[in-house]
Order: C-alpha cells, then structure tokens, then sequence
C-alpha cells in the first residue's frame, strides 16, 4: 500500500496544483466541453467584476463569491484530473535512461580502455564487453564469443551465442554477455539503435477512446448544450419582465444547470480505480486504462515471464540404450553442482527428486569443475579416471569423436523429439559414452489454464506472442490453453496485431515483461507490465503487476466494470441533480417580477441572490462532497444492463433530486445568518 501513498505525497499533490492552473489553457479545457463553459463563464465574471469594480457599480460582494465559487469549480476539476494524471508520465522517458546509464569500455588510439556513457559511442566505435556486463550499443563482434542474454530485447530466456563472423556477429544494445569476452565494433550513431527505433514506436503509439467515453462525452455534450439554450432563452424573457437578472446570475444559473458534477469528478473515479488496483497490487497509472479494462474483448500474453516461468527447467532424463536411469541422473548432478544457472540448479532438484540423490561430498574425491564457456558450449566434471559433460548435441558428438566414439541412434532420436516437442535438449556424456538426453522445457505458471478459461467465460479472446518458431509456440499454446497465437513476432508484428484487433472495434489488453513488449504495451488500451520484467516495459505500460501473473487481468477487468458502475451511479445522480437546481432556483429568480411563482418556491429561498449564491456554493461542494463514494466506488454487482439501470435510477436518481432542495435550503440558511446575501 506504501505505492496509494505516494500518490498523495506533497510532490505530487504540489505538482497537480501547478497543473490545475496550466490546464486552464482553453485548448486543453475545449476537450471537455462542460469544464469548458465554466471556465469561459468565470472568465465573463471576472472581466465584468473588475470592471464593476472600476466604475463603482453595486453589489460587489455578491459578483466576488459568485466569481470565487466558479474558479474554485474549474480549478478542483482540474486540481482532480492532475492527481488522477500525475503518474502516467513519459512512457519513453525510462528507455533514454536507460541508454545513458549504461557504460561501455571503448578502445582509444592507442588501444587502452576507456569508461564512456553509451549516448557517447560513435559508428566505428570498438568496445569491450566481458562476462556480466550489459552491451551499450548495437554492433558487430569483430573477435571472441560469448553467451548472451536477449531476454530483455526478444522476450526468449535461452541464451544465444555470439562471434565474429559468420551470421551470429550481430549484437544488440541492451543485452547482457554472460560468459568470455567479446570485442565490438559499433554499427550505429546516437538515435538510431535498437532502443532508439523502441522509443519512435512508443512515442508514436495511440490509445483510443472506450466506447464509454465516447457515449458519455456526447451525453455530457448534449446536455451542456441543452441548458445554454435554456439559459440564454431566460435572458430576454428577463428584460420582458423588468426582472432584475444580470450577466452574473445568467452565468451562475448556467454553471449550476450543466453536469458540472460528473465533469468534475471523472478523475476521481479514475483514481478510485487505480487505489482498488492497488489491493490487488497492481499499479495504474491512469483512471482511463482502468476504465478501459471494464470493456476488454482481447488480451495478448508474451510467453516467456507471462505464460512461463521465464527460465527452462529440466523435466526428465532420456537414457541411451543399455544405460540406466539411475546413472544418467547421477552424472547429470555431478556436472550440474557447480552450474548456478536456473537450467543447472533445475537439473540438480531433478536427479533428487526422481532418485533420491542428494548429500553429496566431492571434497575426498578431487572434483575438478568445468565451467560453460561460448567456445566449448558445455560444461562438467573431471573425477579420477572419469569425466563427465553436458552440452549441446553438436559439443557433446564433438567431444566423443575426440575419443573415437559417436552419439547413439537413440540419443539423437531423443534429441529431435524434444525439439519437435519445443524444448531443449541437453545431451551429456561420460568419458566415450553418451548417457543420454536432459529435456529443458518452458514451464507454463501453475493454474494458468483454469484462469485462462475464466476470461474465456467473460468474453475475453487470449493470444500469445512469442519469438519461437510456430512449432514450440504451438506446444506452449496448446498447454496453457490460449485460444491463437502469434509465433516468431517482432516489436512491430505485436503493434501490428494490436492495431488490427482495435481497427475491428475492439478493446485490447497487452501483457509482457520485455523491451520487446514496450511498444505493444504502449499501443494497448490496456497495457500490464510485469513487474519481473525490465523497467522500459513497465514504463510503456498503463499498469505495473507487481506479482507478475498474467490472469491478474481478472481482477483488472472487474475494478474497470466496478468503475463503470460507478461513473454510470453518479452520472445518474448528476442529471437528477442538476434538474433538481433548475426547478429549484428559477422560480426564486422570477418570484420578484412574478409573485405568482413564490407558490412553486417550496424552500422558501430568502432571495433571488441567495438562491443564486446557495446553488452555486452547492454545485461546487456537492463534487467535494461525493469524491468519498467516486474513490470507495459502487460494488461491482454481475447484474444485468437493466437491473444496474433499475438500482441507478431509484437511489443515485431519486437522491439526485431530493439532495439539492436539502443542501440549497442549508446554504440558504447559512448566508442569511451570516449576512452574506
């Protein structure tokens, strides 16, 4: 919960003060049209009230409240919108960090090393990068090999190899080298890396509009339209009548009338969605992207660190022929102990689990480890008179025809049906003889396909994304229970995929861990960073999963359906609100010209400019008053559309017209002992 804090910390609420004031420009505030009038209407009543004040002209006190009360309307919509937008910030910002925070050791002219910033590598450039240190800038290896991890840019956990020459030469910005050392010429200038390309496709990314948002735009729109009309038409029929109305009881009257109340607190039901998230532990960083959820038709899925653990696992041991289960799992450990990899350490947890081996001291025996290396791709164990490997099939048929031996028929058969199965085959071998085979797989998180048939039953289509080919992507499809997937995909080929679900209509949730994913994650109407993913993924996205499971989307998208219930209630009770105020003030407004109307003045206002004062200070502190009910929100109830509307209109209905009689008559009472009016 410390993350709901820190949304009301001083900086940020000191921030939203400076913004409410900055979101007055009218090129932002035309965007919502109710807001709108009732900065042009302050605006008015301001100019008249100090040229009132100029020319000496009667009831100032009475024009200052009124002016008061509707720049306190405008700046608390405003105040409202900034908190709920205050942490949805530059969603590339974390991307150019990232590219000035790593450091590359470059070659000088005279061939020492020197520690630059990587914004400050040139095409041409020759860096050295070693084990555990990241690469920081797009290249090509010009001499060594080594194990690298891609993870963070292609989304796939198995490590790759790179080395000068060939096609395996290229490296990436961004990626880390886990093993040896590897010499790398820069391949290109500052704003054209990887990254750079990254943070175009965040930047150009758009999030549509909820179907929602659009309806209630139009409604609230209509209806600020409607009661201009109203109040203008009241104008000449004032003059016809000799009432004494003024600019500024026109421009009140208008401010109380329009929806200023759901204009108002929009944001804070935003808010309410992203503090309900926060139970969830899940971060958001807008109201909309909540919002959005509540009407989710598809949800993308990345595979490595969403649908899977992120790291192979060992799953069994494949035996060569004549070769015992037993043995095979007791050489595997022996070459796994010193392997602290997850591969290694799964391997280990295997052989006990399946066989009971466990307890092992090697310090009587004079074990000599052999750690993986690029060149050799394998690693191991030299005992007295033995020694043990485990590597690729290529490394391992190497290192028995060194000793005049060859891979088994069998081993090789078991090493083409891990593959076709999708996984990785380990194959390890002892002194001249194969033992067999390791299957490393992706393991699909635990109960993932139960929760994936649940947002099947709420209407939610689930796609996985991966960058394996469509054979190991449809073996993992078919095992968590996805309903499509897309295999071999690029950054561009999941925007693209999202763009064409959205041009179809529909909404689209985006989860993923990777930098690969942040373009996807910005294009998304919903887009869940894990939080075991890189910090640019969680930046592209509009909300963070801090326990990194995929189906939490669950819960997003009932909090996004409580938020709609919730902005449906008080939309309701904001039209009966303002209908309320209408009959409620007008015939105290024309009681003095017409004495008949004092028959329909029920709450016995005490004047025409109390009624005005009473229902202004109303209509801005009935938005503070029901801030409580946005933030707490409406209990999400999976009823029918017309039982919701049934409940709307008999409690946020009713008690819209009843409230405002209540709280004007009050008001009422309170200027008049105060002599204020």
């Amino acid at each position: 919960m410390a993350e709901k804090k820190s949304l009301w910390n001083t900086e940020i609420m000191a921030q939203a003060l400076l913004d409410s004031v900055r979101k007055l420009d009218p090129r932002g505030m035309v965007k919502n049209p109710v807001m709108f009038v009732v900065e042009v209407g302050s605006v008015l009543t301001t100019a008249l009230l100090i040229d009132n004040t100029i020319n000496h002209r009667p009831g100032f006190g009475f024009n200052l409240q009124i002016t008061l009360w509707l720049w306190f309307t405008v700046l608390f919509a405003n105040f409202a919108e900034a908190m709920a937008e205050g942490r949805g910030k530059a969603q590339a910002d974390t991307l150019r960090k990232a590219k000035g925070e790593t450091i590359a050791r470059r070659y000088t002219a005279d061939g020492s090393l020197e520690d630059v910033a990587s914004a400050l590598l040139r095409l041409g450039d020759v860096i050295y990068v070693e084990a555990n240190h990241y690469i920081a800038g797009d290249g090509e290896v010009i001499e060594g090999v080594a194990s690298v991890d891609e993870s963070a840019i292609t989304g796939e956990s198995a490590p790759v190899i790179r080395e000068a020459g060939g096609d395996r030469s290229a490296v990436t910005g961004g990626t880390k080298v886990l093993s040896d050392w590897i010499k790398v010429r820069i391949t290109s200038n500052p704003g054209e890396t990887f990254l750079d390309r990254m943070i175009a496709l965040v930047e150009g990314a758009t999030r549509q509009k909820t179907p929602n948002e659009i309806a209630l735009s139009i409604l609230l729109s209509g209806l600020t339209i409607v009661f201009l009309l109203a109040v203008v038409t009241l104008q000449p029929f004032a003059m016809y009548s000799k009432a004494p109305q003024t600019v500024f009881v026109l421009v009140s009257l208008l401010v109380c009338l329009i929806p200023t109340t759901i204009g108002g607190l929009l944001s804070a039901i935003g808010i309410a969605g992203m503090d309900r998230l926060v139970q969830y532990n899940v971060l958001a960083m807008s109201g909309r992207a909540v919002e959005a959820a509540g009407d989710v038709n598809t949800l993308l899925l990345d595979k490595t660190g969403t649908i899977t653990l992120g790291n192979r696992q060992a799953t069994e041991f494949l035996t060569a022929p004549d070769i015992s289960p037993e043995r095979l799992a007791n050489a595997a450990q022996l070459a796994s102990l010193s392997d602290e990899t997850p591969e290694g350490r799964s391997i280990v947890v295997l052989a006990k689990t399946e066989y009971n081996l466990r307890g092992r001291d090697l310090s009587g025996i004079h074990a000599e480890f052999v750690p993986f290396t690029a060149q050799t791709r394998m690693s191991g164990v030299n005992l007295p008179g033995t020694r043990i490997r485990k590597g690729s099939v290529d490394a391992i048929a190497r290192f028995l025809e060194d000793q005049g031996s060859s891979l088994p028929q069998k081993v090789r058969e078991h090493v083409e049906n891990v593959a076709r199965l999708g996984g990785t085959p380990l194959v390890v071998a002892e002194n001249s003889t194969a033992l067999g085979v390791i299957h490393l797989k992706d393991i699909v998180k635990g109960g993932l396909k139960e929760r994936l048939a649940r947002l099947r039953a709420m209407g939610i289509r689930t796609i996985m994304i991966t960058g394996d080919n469509p054979l190991t992507a449809a073996v993992i499809a078919r095992e968590a229970g996805v309903d499509d997937f897309l295999a071999e995909a690029k950054p561009k080929d999941k925007m693209d995929l999202i763009k064409r679900e959205q041009a179809k209509g529909k909404l689209v949730a985006m989860t993923g861990d990777g930098t690969n994913d942040a373009p996807a994650l910005a294009q998304a109407d919903v887009g869940v960073a894990m939080n075991s993913g890189t910090q640019a993924a969680k930046e592209a996205g509009n909300m963070v999963d801090l326990d990194s499971n995929p189906t939490k989307l669950i819960e997003i998208v009932e909090i996004g359906k409580q938020l709609l219930m919730t902005r449906g209630a008080l939309t309701t009770f904001s039209i009966s609100n303002d209908v309320a105020k209408y009959f409620a003030i007008i015939p105290a407004m024309f009681a003095g010209a017409f004495p008949v109307l004092n028959a329909l003045n029920i709450m016995y206002l005490h004047s025409p400019q109390s009624a005005i004062l009473s229902a202004v200070i109303f209509n801005a502190l009935i938005i503070v008053a029901l801030i409580p009910l946005a933030l707490k929100g409406v209990k999400y109830q999976p009823k029918p559309a017309d039982a919701l509307l049934r409940r709307n209109l008999l409690i946020y209905g009713v008690g819209g017209v009843v409230v405002p009689f209540i709280g004007i008559k009050i008001i009422d009472l309170f200027l008049v002992a105060l002599h204020l009016a």
